[in-house]
């Protein structure tokens, strides 16, 4: 098992659904956001997985620490795992994030006003 803890919150399905629907003069903006953030998943990603090597299939399991219990949970994940797995596949952890590749997710939630975080657990499946 492999432990990630990413800082801070990203942003939700919510803001990413209204970035696609800005029309003709903003077409690259959502785009734009998730480049952002799979950039700074990265910025993260690299240290933390240098010298891991990733079998797949993988199982993660997402801890969302909210600062408040104000964005439904489907908005905070949805988009998450987007970006996360894409990041995976980018930072050439694994080949795809296809159904070979990802057997599954679970996601979990929390509270904490000071230190609001992610905290991704990666387990590799034996078949």
């Amino acid at each position: 098992m492999i432990r990630v803890t990413i800082p801070g919150r990203f942003a939700g399905m919510n803001e990413f659904i209204e970035a696609n629907r800005t029309g003709k003069r903003n077409w690259n903006k959502a785009n734009t956001m998730k480049q952002k953030d799979q950039a700074a998943l990265l910025a993260v990603l690299r240290p933390s997985l240098r010298g891991k090597r990733i079998k797949y299939p993988i199982h993660l399991s997402y801890r969302f620490y909210e600062p408040s219990a104000r964005r439904d949970k489907d908005n905070i994940s949805g988009y998450f795992h987007k970006i996360f797995q894409d990041a995976l596949v980018i930072g050439g952890w694994i080949p795809n994030d296809g159904w070979k590749e990802i057997e599954g997710f679970e996601d979990h939630f929390d509270i904490d006003k000071g230190n609001p975080r992610i905290e991704v657990e990666i387990w590799e499946v034996s078949r």
